[in-house]
């Protein structure tokens, strides 16, 4: 107020300025007079005429106001700054677009990048994502998929008993059920070898893929299994089938630098984070 009543000589017009009405200028001209320990402006006459003491401060003024401008645009480009994302890599692009939409219309911007567990981890801890969907066993997790088998062909629909993959003729090729790397950690991967274990497979019926193309094409053309969820499967236009007995599940939850982006991201983001992970969520909330 002292900058615009100042550089415009008139009480009434810096008010005008400012968008304020001329006797709020004045209170908060006296408020300043008295922090400041001085007259500002000679008020005589009928002209707003700087003081000694009020030339000596207009710069300074000035200067305070013009840094006032550059913190409020410096935080309107932090807040429009993308919130860099780490997620699965088996997200489909249509569901991220929505969860990107989703987010925009609650004033958040996100940089979604997609990778692998580990590298995931190694992107939070390296502080270069802010937020990352983190692979932990199904009982830790805020997000739970479960997981069974696609082929390339339609089969029975009903549940998949592991022991039916057994290999009871030595002379024909056995079927295998191939591990995306997305799957490739503990809770996942050993939970089926101890299945495959239990039903008597050979050792090599469950193995990890390089790649997901790798797996997909390995289930096209071989007639292999494919852990995945049903969502998955229909993306890849694979059919897919439960595991029957004990389910075997990825599971995710969210973590972060801070706690707030955690609760807000988790809370009213937890639907389309469901189902770019491919929980089944059929329309329900977050509990």
């Amino acid at each position: 107020m002292f900058v615009r009543v100042g550089e415009r000589g008139s009480f009434t017009l810096g008010a005008e300025a400012a968008g304020v009405p001329q006797p709020v200028a004045s209170r908060r001209i006296a408020a300043l007079e008295r922090h400041l320990g001085g007259l500002l402006f000679d008020r005589s006459g009928r002209r707003a005429v700087l003081t000694p003491f009020g030339r000596d401060l207009l710069p300074s003024a000035k200067r305070l106001v013009e840094l006032a401008d550059a913190l409020e645009c410096d935080a309107e480009q932090a807040r429009l700054r993308p919130m860099a994302f780490a997620v699965p890599e088996t997200c489909p692009i249509r569901q991220l677009a929505v969860l990107d939409a989703a987010a925009r219309e609650l004033g958040m911007v996100l940089g979604l990048r997609a990778a692998g567990p580990a590298p995931r981890m190694e992107l939070l801890n390296a502080h270069e994502v802010r937020l990352a969907l983190v692979a932990v066993p199904p009982h830790e997790a805020t997000w739970a998929v479960p997981l069974g088998v696609a082929t390339a062909v339609r089969t029975d629909p009903r549940p998949l008993r592991i022991e039916t993959l057994r290999h009871r003729q030595p002379r024909r090729p056995f079927q295998r059920i191939w591990i995306q790397p997305e799957d490739d950690l503990p809770h996942v991967r050993d939970r089926l070898e101890q299945l495959g274990h239990r039903a008597a497979l050979l050792p090599a019926q469950i193995s990890v893929a390089a790649s997901l193309t790798a797996a997909v094409s390995e289930t096209m053309r071989t007639g292999a299994l494919l852990l995945c969820s049903s969502a998955q499967a229909d993306e890849l236009g694979l059919y897919w089938r439960a595991l029957a007995g004990t389910p075997v599940a990825r599971g995710y939850e969210l973590r972060a630098g801070s706690g707030d982006d955690v609760r807000r991201v988790s809370k009213e983001l937890w639907e389309p984070i469901a189902r770019c992970l491919g929980v089944p969520v059929d329309g329900r909330e977050h509990p």
